[in-house]
């Protein structure tokens, strides 16, 4: 594929993960509207994250063999259309019980796009570009952090979580309609017959990658799901503060994403994970010195730097260590995203319910669980690691 059509075609997988990017996160970015409109718990609120994210996690790789056959350019539209389609339903929903079957079908879009986008990108660029080709199309989950979670957060808490949901559904649209005009036709990726799906699932260290996925972002989830009533309870952050945090790690959550998909050819992407890992661990072991909105910025940095990172590099370290199982790593790899976001998510929701319950501080805690979660996943990717070195030739 020549080079100005190859951009083309990152540049609109780039925009259709934003989307993607902002509407996983619309939820928690607008988080306390939506606990005072519908008038339930933080708990409950974060199931919606929790619903959302198994929905994905079980989507991906059922889907993934399910459309396996289908042009690229088509399906990656039409999954953006429903994902526009499904978010501006959501904005309109009267309550929560109707709100969060609507949600959860909304987001199976996000578990065809992802994996597919990468794999898309990584059957049309040449070998040696494609690792940055991957982590660059990745750089749309960062820029929805930069600006979706901030917009998310200042939209909620000033204008409601339903026009939160419905700039989704604005993004989402233009972003179907840029792929459509970029993307080649008969973008084809090899398809898996059952014998390679199996031969995949029961690979060691192909699967105990994915696993390290969602490890960390069952780490990650376990406080993240609950930055916003955090930051507002904890903090006493007032609405353009708490949006200034999340536009603070975005920003340089963006910054360690750009600067991975400059060198991750050249450090490889097995260092990169192990880098990005430990950056998170550090936050979460400091956390409990953000007593305010200025200590914050500083606890959060390691993470912000190292966090959507960690997942571009999975996505390269996976694709380099099976090539001809690319699309369905992808789809596995995504599954472990959301799996992990689903536990976090979860049990974080669970212990702020145990919490509230006993009459104790409602995030007390959570930063050891997520720690936890966190170096079970150092551990893994360092196993992993030491079996490729030892063994290359059978990964």
């Amino acid at each position: 594929m020549r080079g100005a059509s190859l951009r083309r075609a990152s540049w609109s997988l780039l925009a259709g993960n934003f989307a993607i990017g902002c509407g996983v996160m619309v939820v928690a970015g607008s988080l306390n509207d939506l606990t005072r409109s519908l008038q339930v718990s933080v708990a409950a609120a974060g199931q919606l994250i929790t619903v959302a994210a198994l929905a994905m996690s079980l989507g991906a790789p059922l889907l993934a063999a399910l459309c396996a056959g289908w042009d690229r350019r088509r399906l990656l539209a039409l999954s953006l259309a429903w994902y526009a389609l499904g978010h501006a339903a959501s904005a309109l929903m009267p309550d929560y019980a109707a709100l969060l079957p609507v949600r959860a079908l909304s987001v199976l879009a996000a578990a065809v796009f992802t994996p597919q986008a990468a794999a898309a990108i990584a059957w049309m660029a040449p070998p040696e570009r494609r690792g940055r080709a991957i982590t660059f199309v990745f750089l749309g989950w960062s820029v929805a952090s930069v600006l979706g979670m901030p917009l998310h957060s200042f939209i909620g808490e000033t204008f409601g979580w339903r026009w939160a949901f419905a700039l989704v559904a604005l993004l989402s649209t233009l972003s179907a309609w840029a792929v459509w005009k970029a993307l080649p036709d008969d973008v084809r990726p090899p398809s898996l017959g059952l014998a390679q799906w199996r031969e995949l699932l029961t690979h060691p260290v192909l699967m105990a990658m994915v696993a390290v996925t969602a490890l960390s972002g069952s780490g990650q989830f376990t406080l993240f799901a609950y930055f916003a009533p955090l930051y507002r309870e904890v903090l006493q952050a007032d609405a353009a503060q708490i949006s200034f945090l999340f536009f603070w790690f975005g920003v340089f959550g963006l910054l360690g994403n750009v600067l991975l998909s400059r060198h991750v050819d050249r450090v490889g992407a097995g260092r990169a994970v192990g880098w990005a890992l430990t950056g998170m661990a550090l936050s979460l072991a400091v956390w409990p010195l953000a007593d305010s909105v200025w200590a914050m910025t500083l606890v959060l940095l390691p993470w912000a730097i190292t966090g959507f990172a960690s997942n571009s590099a999975q996505q390269a370290r996976l694709s380099q260590a099976a090539p001809a199982l690319a699309p369905a790593l992808m789809a596995l790899n995504t599954s472990a995203i959301y799996l992990g976001q689903a536990l976090g998510a979860a049990g974080g929701g669970a212990l702020v319910a145990a919490h509230a319950a006993a009459k104790r501080p409602l995030y007390e805690h959570l930063n050891l669980i997520a720690l936890a979660w966190m170096l079970s996943a150092i551990a893994l990717s360092h196993w992993v690691s030491r079996r490729i070195a030892r063994d290359p030739q059978h990964v």
